[in-house]
């Protein structure tokens, strides 16, 4: 099963509710789990050491995709990650990198924010084209979002919607959980309120030791099967 989560405007939380995700997913030992990062922050988040190559490399290569495997990194005994890498993420080999994450593994991915065309890009033009990809492809396309109208401005000029949406809440937003849905036009499948323990156990890098069981919990529907 292949579970994207992207947003539609930095700081929203994607990294951390991708992070979450596998690692609720991973707590089922009878299937393996592979995280996917397309952004380069979960290195950090999880308090590993910055890889020096990873999908970027490979994306640029003819390597064969069972390649890959040589740069995963076991973040638990049944979660591995395999990281960004450095350089642009050419989309050329999308076709091939999508028939690799087609196995019997959970393929949770950080796909970070998705620009349509109108908007301005920072150069990656086939980064944008691989993330978009990988949000078509997945079983589930998970939207992470804040009760923000800026975001929600954004989330209704794409052309595509999302299968279900993961709501961060904070206090004193004047838009509720029912104004989100109409305005997407998808369901709130979680709601992961903003937690001063997450974001310190973020900025030390130990997401993986000081999990917080609330918004495990709160995510678990995100890796159930679909």
């Amino acid at each position: 099963m292949l579970v994207t989560c992207w947003s539609t405007k930095g700081g929203s939380g994607t990294t951390v509710v991708t992070a979450l995700v596998s690692l609720h997913a991973a707590q089922d030992r009878e299937r393996p789990v592979l995280l996917i990062d397309l952004c380069g922050d979960l290195p950090a988040v999880f308090g590993s050491t910055e890889p020096t190559s990873g999908l970027g490399e490979w994306l640029r290569s003819d390597l064969a995709p069972c390649s890959l495997e040589r740069v995963l990194e076991e973040l638990t005994p049944n979660l591995s990650l395999l990281p960004r890498g450095q350089g642009l993420l050419s989309p050329r080999r999308a076709d091939e990198l999508v028939d690799w994450l087609t196995t019997d593994a959970t393929v949770v991915v950080d796909a970070g924010v998705l620009r349509t065309p109108a908007e301005p890009s920072d150069g990656d033009s086939g980064h944008d084209e691989l993330r978009w990809r990988l949000a078509a492809e997945a079983d589930r396309s998970v939207l992470v979002t804040r009760a923000c109208y800026l975001a929600l401005r954004r989330t209704v000029s794409l052309p595509v919607r999302p299968s279900g949406v993961v709501l961060v809440a904070e206090a004193g937003r004047a838009l509720t959980r029912s104004d989100c849905e109409r305005a997407i036009g998808a369901p709130v499948i979680a709601t992961v309120a903003v937690d001063p323990d997450i974001a310190r156990a973020v900025d030390a890098g130990m997401l993986r030791t000081r999990v917080p069981k609330g918004a495990i919990r709160a995510l678990g529907r995100l890796s159930e099967e679909v």
